[in-house]
């Protein structure tokens, strides 16, 4: 059994070994020219996106809070990407658990529909079943960052005690990319 029990085990290391090394090769393997590449005859197969950079989205989120602290406003500030991934989020101190959430979702909400969310807000008397779309908040304090008239991201804030003291910080942060 001691025989056995040692050519089981030496197997069983030669084969980790061997995978091992066999897994090492083919990963190096793939450092030369990727094995799909696309050769178009013009650019009409592809399209190009306009993007806040990190430091332009920490400018707005910086506005926007520092607008909501002149008037004494506990606040949380999100910026969002076309694609409503977050960029950048601050929580100003003493804001709200319920802030963080509320303002990336009201910052997706208009970047998504390219328009202040206390807009859409009034849409959902026509559209009540928008309100069922996830990720979104319909209440004011999301504002969309354009360029060329298209959204490019969405500035979202929460936690004053109305939506349009929110709304108000948001386009403060919009209004900072200008600048």
């Amino acid at each position: 059994m001691k025989t056995r029990t040692r050519v089981l085990t030496g197997t069983a290391l030669v084969v980790a070994l061997g995978a091992g090394a066999f897994g090492a090769v083919s990963a190096s393997a793939t450092t030369g020219t990727p094995a799909h590449t696309v050769a178009a005859k013009d650019d009409k197969d592809f399209t190009t996106s306009t993007h806040l950079t990190v430091d332009a989205a920490t400018r707005a989120a910086r506005a926007a809070l520092e607008a909501a602290q002149k008037e004494d406003q506990k606040v949380t500030v999100a910026v969002v990407d076309r694609n409503g991934n977050t960029i950048v989020t601050l929580r100003g101190d003493g804001a709200g658990p319920q802030s963080y959430e509320s303002a990336q979702r009201k910052a997706y909400t208009a970047v998504s529909w390219n328009a202040p969310t206390s807009v859409l807000a009034g849409r959902l008397a026509q559209a009540p079943n928008l309100k069922d779309i996830p990720g979104t908040l319909f209440l004011a304090g999301g504002t969309p960052v354009q360029a060329g008239g298209a959204p490019v991201a969405g500035v979202g804030v929460a936690g004053a005690p109305s939506g349009d003291l929110d709304e108000k910080f948001a386009k403060a942060g919009v209004d900072a990319l200008g600048k």
